[in-house]
């Protein structure tokens, strides 16, 4: 009780006593006397009670924790980690938007999972890696700065030359920053994504000689609003899913869908297990002619590529089988010819434990035409005559890989991976030096000391076989040391 409430009330029991004592009541019987005397009893009685209720009021507010100030927090926005092998982190949800005022008090504020402005929650991530390599080419060198001195690049392993011997290569190009955003607008998600790194082609490139300064390269920028993207992505052809882990930066290159290209792709959840994706993306025709392997762009395509997957997922595995459609140009001005390409695919991860630290993750691919989108172009989209009247010949390729994940413990792990893919060209349409088949194998440990650091080593056998028989083999050890943050 308060001390207003205890005055009140005081004034209150005071007022009602004192009616016993108006004037005129000098001349009051022994009757009046002994009442006029139990009513000042009943009053003292009540003013015990009530200084009784103040002190204990009074004690409970002494004792009672006081409401702390707010507090500005100093402390720096708390990244969001990727996992190692995740190739497409998307921004999680944020908070709903601050009032304006709010933001007009603190215009960036800090959260437990990035920060923001302006409404906008921004989250940072990537991770940092370095690599080195030992390489035994059996068939001649591969040119100074060459991208498959940095990586398993199978369409690079050289044939035909003289044993190099053993090269030695160290670099951390694959190091790797993403910027993630959320818009929370009217009930709608508005989010954005900018993800670079340093491995890019060559030629744009840095070199070893002093600082080993390398220019970064773009691998994906696109927004999505709810359902929509819009932007340069990962091929809706690819399923990421089944990428397995390893020191490269692929690992099972020739047996593997992979691009990254603009596109606008819609995606629809149809049931709890089951999502589609449709996509209209960026057309390009790689074609080679018979007379050299060289393969080329042409820039002359009139309409997109169209691509489809079907995303499926239980407790038992996941799934996706997709479906590309193309339509080749070519025009060099005598030569004005066009084909249609397709392929479909099919990968999937199945785990081996309640755990998930083992599985086992494949990819089958088969198509005419679709050369670019597998194995890193190790086959052409099309092959042409360069004179008049000449078809347009689309090569047929299968590839495919499986990998073998084993948690040997929550820290230690290992990863067999076999890749292979081959190519049939019509006949009489085989280029000259062109490649008809390449497989790998290889094998790794990773061991992570702490959630954040992975260390691995792994050793790699390919080889590449030309159209005229001849083959190249390539034997790799590897080391990478990553701190994902």
């Amino acid at each position: 009780m308060t001390c207003m409430a205890f005055k009140t009330r005081l004034a209150l029991t005071a007022l009602l006593a004192g009616t016993a004592l108006v004037p005129g009541v000098a001349q009051a019987q022994t009757a009046r006397e002994v009442e006029l005397e139990t009513r000042l009893k009943a009053l003292e009685a009540a003013v015990q009670d009530l200084r009784g209720e103040l002190n204990a009021a009074r004690a409970t507010a002494a004792t009672a924790p006081r409401p702390a100030a707010p507090a500005t927090s100093t402390a720096a926005p708390t990244a969001v980690a990727s996992a190692p092998n995740d190739l497409h982190p998307t921004a999680p949800v944020g908070p709903t938007a601050p009032t304006a005022l709010a933001e007009a008090k603190a215009p960036v504020a800090a959260s437990t999972d990035g920060f923001k402005v302006a409404g906008t929650t921004v989250k940072l991530n990537g991770f940092i890696k370095t690599w080195a390599s030992v390489s035994r080419y059996s068939g001649g060198n591969i040119a100074p700065e060459s991208v498959g001195r940095d990586f398993y690049f199978p369409s690079m392993i050289p044939v035909g030359g003289r044993n190099e011997g053993n090269s030695l290569e160290s670099h951390a190009k694959q190091t790797r920053v993403v910027l993630a955003t959320d818009t929370p607008i009217a009930g709608h998600s508005l989010k954005g994504l900018l993800e670079v790194d340093f491995q890019v082609v060559p030629g744009s490139q840095g070199n070893q000689r002093v600082v080993s300064g390398y220019n970064p390269g773009l691998r994906r920028a696109f927004f999505t609003y709810d359902n929509w993207l819009f932007g340069q992505e990962w091929t809706t052809f690819q399923y990421i899913g089944a990428l397995p882990e390893t020191t490269d930066f692929i690992g099972p290159s020739e047996g593997s869908v992979f691009v990254r290209q603009a596109q606008v792709r819609y995606t629809r959840k149809l049931s709890d297990t089951l999502t589609l994706s449709v996509a209209a993306e960026n057309p390009e025709t790689a074609s080679t002619g018979l007379t050299s392997a060289a393969i080329v762009e042409n820039a002359d395509d009139r309409l997109p590529d169209v691509a489809a997957r079907l995303n499926y997922k239980t407790a038992f595995g996941e799934f996706s089988l997709a479906g590309l459609a193309r339509k080749l140009t070519i025009d060099t001005g005598p030569l004005n010819e066009s084909a249609t390409g397709w392929g479909v695919s099919f990968a999937g991860k199945v785990p081996l434990d309640v755990s998930g630290r083992s599985d086992i993750r494949f990819m089958v691919t088969h198509g005419d035409g679709i050369g670019r989108y597998v194995g890193l172009n190790l086959a052409p989209d099309a092959v042409f005559a360069a004179v008049p009247g000449a078809e347009l010949r689309t090569p047929s390729l299968t590839a495919g890989f499986a990998a073998l994940k084993l948690g040997w413990t929550d820290k230690l792990r290992s990863t067999f991976i076999g890749s292979v893919q081959s190519i049939d060209y019509p006949t009489g349409g085989e280029p000259i030096g062109a490649s008809a088949s390449a497989w790998s194998t290889s094998a790794n440990l990773f061991f992570s000391p702490v959630k954040a650091i992975d260390l691995g080593v792994e050793f790699r056998h390919a080889e590449r076989r030309l159209v005229d028989g001849q083959v190249g083999k390539l034997d790799r050890g590897e080391l990478a040391a990553r701190y994902s943050f």
